[in-house]
């Protein structure tokens, strides 16, 4: 398990290129059979991603960075898998996830495991951590049961549609928000005009881009902006200090997820246009 340290906004005027992505860029989620994680110290978050291609995964705690014996013994989790059909198993019950649908874990299940139906189209499990201090059930949001939020316009380069699992209108967690946001063909802006949330920090795992294809994620304080060129299957962490916002050379899909004070997912501090630099 890799661990990130926190930075102050001030440390990080002064960040180049290679040091933005060591402190914000997680570059590598995907390996063969195994499970990757990566520990935030902004808001300890974990996100991982596991990828069962000829065997199952488990998700395993690291005893000596977590203090657990096991990974959810104080934590809860958001899964989403993005990849060809596969099973999520917890504590013995399976629940099967098709491309793009939702799993919620609470506080306490002790092994799950991750697994592919077919080693042909193999699952891709992305997922997002945090602690979390009460156990709500296992539930899982399915892509077609969730009740999609159209926003945007091709005018603005950014018609997209918002689906929400893990809210205080859906799936119920301890502080974890998680969904995902499907831009449709030719637009390519998400979340501009920007905003923060100083009350939560936010992950944005970007895919469903060709091989060629790039997003200019953009991060910084309002005026003193910096950006990050992320590719496919690349996850961004952003501190609640920092706007998150980016313009892809195509159009893709994101899952975003946060956590920290409160889960309003309305809590925006707009950033107008004018004030961005």
């Amino acid at each position: 398990m890799e661990i990130r340290y926190a930075s102050h906004p001030h440390e990080v005027k002064g960040y180049d290129t290679a040091k933005l992505r060591e402190h914000f860029l997680i570059d590598k989620l995907f390996v063969p059979d195994r499970l990757e994680l990566v520990y935030s110290h902004i808001d300890r978050f974990i996100v991982g991603g596991a990828y069962p291609v000829q065997e199952a995964v488990a998700l395993e705690a690291d005893t000596r960075e977590m203090g657990a014996a096991f990974f959810l013994e104080r934590r809860e989790i958001g899964i989403i898998n993005i990849g060809g059909k596969g099973i999520v198993t917890v504590d013995g019950t399976d629940y099967g996830l098709e491309t793009r649908d939702c799993l919620y874990i609470g506080l306490g299940a002790r092994d799950v495991r991750f697994a592919s139906a077919s080693a042909d189209r193999p699952a891709k499990f992305y997922f997002n951590s945090a602690p979390a201090h009460k156990a709500y059930p296992t539930v899982k949001a399915a892509i077609s049961e969730a009740s999609p939020n159209h926003l945007g316009a091709l005018s603005g380069s950014n018609e997209r549609t918002i689906y929400r699992y893990i809210h205080t209108g859906g799936v119920q967690s301890c502080q974890l928000v998680m969904g995902m946001t499907l831009l449709k063909p030719n637009n390519m802006w998400n979340t501009m005009p920007c905003h923060t949330h100083n009350r939560r920090s936010e992950v944005y795992f970007y895919f469903d881009m060709p091989e060629d294809g790039v997003v200019f994620h953009l991060m910084g304080e309002p005026k003193e902006t910096r950006h990050l060129v992320v590719r496919n299957e690349q996850a961004v962490l952003s501190p609640s200090w920092s706007i998150h916002s980016g313009v892809g050379t195509s159009s893709y899909t994101f899952i975003w997820g946060m956590a920290g004070e409160n889960q309003t997912f309305e809590d925006m501090d707009p950033v107008a246009m004018k004030d961005l630099r």
